[in-house]
Formats: C-alpha cells, sequence, structure tokens
C-alpha cells in the first residue's frame, strides 16, 4: 500500500515526511518537481505520476502538496480519498491545514499517521474514533505533556470501534433524529468567459428533463506557443438548489422509537466540489 508520504509546500521544499514499511529517499520527489514545473496552474500536475521503481499519488490542498509513494499496484482513488481524509483530520483537529499549524503540531501529526496507517494500510480514519486514540491539542493539555512528559495517546479503547456504525459512539441518544441526502449531479446550460482570469461562468436557467441542456466547446493554442505534452485539465464546480438532475427521489422515510409525529420533509440539491475532468 503506501510507504511514504510528503508534504511539500508552495515553495516546493519538503517539510515533513513519514515513512511505514521501508525509508524512501527523497530523490524520489524529484518526478514529482519536474511534473510541477511542467505544469502551467499548481492544480494541474498530474495525480498520478509514474518512475522507474515506485509511483507518486498527489492531491493539492491548502497550498499544500500530499505525495504518497506507492511500491505495488494500488487503485490510485483508494490512495486520493485517503490522503484527502488525512487533509479533513488535520483541519479538525487544528481548525486549518497550513504548514505552520502542521509545524506546531507535528508530534500529534505524526500519532495520527501512525493510527491512520497500519504497516501502509488504512486502520483509523473516523475522526469520532481518532480524537479517542490521540487527543485533540489544547494549550493546557501542551503545558501538561511538556511538564509531565506524556502524549496525547489515549489509554483506552475507542468507544466507536464497538459500535456497529464507526462513525458514532455507542450508546447515544439524541432528543430528534434528522435524515440528510446529498444527490450529485451534472448539469449544462448559459455561459460567458472571462478571458483575463480564463473562467467559464455556467448559468443554468429553466431545466427540462426531456431535453438536457449540453455544453461543447474547444481549445487553441496561442501564436507561437508550443504543443503540450499533455491535453489541458478542466476544473469544474457546481451547485444547483432545490433540484436533482436524475429525477432520484425519496419513495418513504420511517422514523422509529419516537412517540412524537416527526416532520418528514426532503430538500434536493445537485452540487459538485472542485474535480478534474482530463480530455
Amino acid at each position: 500500500m503506501i510507504h511514504s508520504l510528503f508534504l511539500v509546500n508552495a515553495s516546493g521544499d519538503i517539510f515533513l515526511e513519514k515513512h511505514w514499511k521501508s525509508v524512501v529517499s527523497r530523490s524520489v520527489c524529484d518526478y514529482f518537481f519536474e511534473a510541477v514545473e511542467r505544469a502551467t496552474e499548481p492544480e494541474n500536475v498530474p495525480p498520478v505520476i509514474p518512475t522507474p521503481h515506485h509511483c507518486l499519488i498527489n492531491v493539492l490542498r491548502q497550498r499544500i502538496y500530499f505525495v504518497a509513494v506507492i511500491q505495488s499496484e494500488v487503485p490510485p482513488l483508494f490512495v486520493i480519498e485517503f490522503l484527502h481524509r488525512v487533509v479533513d483530520t488535520f483541519q479538525d483537529y487544528f481548525g486549518v491545514c497550513t504548514e505552520a499549524a502542521v509545524k506546531d503540531n507535528v508530534v500529534v501529526v505524526y500519532e495520527l499517521l501512525e493510527e491512520m496507517l497500519d504497516n501502509g494500510f488504512p486502520l483509523a480514519t473516523e475522526s469520532n474514533i481518532l480524537k479517542e486514540l490521540i487527543k485533540p491539542p489544547t494549550i493546557l493539555r501542551t503545558v501538561v505533556n511538556t511538564i509531565t512528559g506524556s502524549t496525547n495517546v489515549g489509554e483506552q479503547l475507542p468507544t466507536g470501534q464497538l459500535s456497529v456504525v464507526p462513525w458514532r459512539r455507542t450508546g447515544v441518544k439524541y432528543t430528534n433524529n434528522e435524515a440528510y441526502f446529498d444527490v450529485v449531479e451534472e448539469i449544462d446550460g448559459t455561459y460567458t468567459f472571462d478571458p483575463v482570469t480564463k473562467l467559464l461562468s455556467w448559468d443554468v436557467g429553466k431545466i427540462n428533463p426531456q431535453k438536457l441542456p449540453s455544453l461543447k466547446g474547444s481549445t487553441s493554442l496561442q501564436a507561437g506557443a508550443s504543443k503540450p505534452d499533455e491535453n489541458p485539465t478542466i476544473n469544474l464546480q457546481f451547485k444547483i438548489q432545490q433540484l436533482a438532475v436524475s429525477g432520484l427521489k425519496v419513495n418513504r422515510l420511517d422514523m422509529y422509537g419516537e412517540k412524537y409525529k416527526p416532520f418528514k420533509g426532503i430538500k434536493y440539491m445537485t452540487k459538485a466540489g472542485k474535480f478534474q475532468v482530463r480530455t
């Protein structure tokens, strides 16, 4: 699975590294730095970079590249999802995921990475479980640990490990229950293009389910520009309120164990986070 993890800042400096199975030299990141130099934008760096003996899989979050080193055949999306989970965990623990936050909490960072991966394989990735294994840093806890020499590692098995739902603790009861459904769709419509910012804004009006709108376009090089080694990458992000393009709907919603009559309401939304389309 994952042999090593390198954190690279916007200046191209490796400010943190973690190894699980074996120590991989930093020189393996030279292939990654070459890909960064070829990319026109930081977001356009290929997520998967093959090398003679390794495979580098990376994500860019908060101006930090998280570069995982792989030596065996692994589904790339599996590793990418894990790297995003690492970033989300850092944000949950430290409030932000920046180079300064990582350096200020480097001990907690290594403890989290040690729990999230066991010999290179994902183990505990749910924040609910991790917070019982590794206590979030506070000023008081940091002072106590400095004086006593203790760590943030918990002494008991997390209660979430005993739950049939990993992200929920055992014995949790709520006064009310809510059910949320996210519907992710693809849409198209009219657009405007800003040649300065290279931003394409797509304004979708009323959509006819019988004839969904579509958007097509082409790319051209500037006069005298050399042909790139790879096709351009398109970054997309969109959201539509109160609409599910596919027509998927919730047919029935039941609540058990409550004496009151719950209000049943469904809110639809078609949305997408920032993702890439490779042409």
